[in-house]
């Protein structure tokens, strides 16, 4: 059964940085992508779970200002790590939780105005189910 996007859905990242800021939750981090970002800040793999990450069970996650819940490495809405950011956010906003219905991609749709932004790409199923 096809999903409800199946002529595909409107995104087009404007860089606002609003994915990034304002609730908590998680970034989930592999200890690849650790070793990538790390390569990226020009420290040893140790210090950057040390300094930027905090464990959650037997998982990384990104920390979060404590204050507003902003990720860490966001800075004046840009993303210091954009060329290393973990899968987790390379693959916004096609999360499953957003594309459960149409309702979810509108709410999803009043914290991100890249998505269904007027100047947005029509982005195909298979792209959408690549990034899944």
């Amino acid at each position: 059964m096809n999903p409800w996007y199946k002529e595909g859905l409107r995104f087009k990242c404007t860089g606002c940085g609003q994915c990034c800021t304002g609730s908590p939750g998680y970034v989930w981090v592999t200890l690849a992508e650790a070793d990538e970002i790390a390569k990226t800040l020009n420290i040893a793999t140790e210090e950057f779970i040390k300094k930027y990450t905090r464990r959650i069970g037997n998982r990384l996650s990104l920390k979060e200002h404590p204050r507003n819940f902003d990720c860490v490495f966001l800075k004046g809405k840009r993303c210091e790590i954009y060329q290393a950011r973990p899968k987790q956010c390379r693959t916004f906003p096609w999360w499953r939780d957003q594309l459960k219905t149409p309702k979810a991609w509108e709410e999803a749709a009043k914290r991100c105005e890249g998505i269904n932004h007027p100047d947005a790409p029509l982005i195909s199923l298979g792209e959408i189910q690549q990034n899944l």
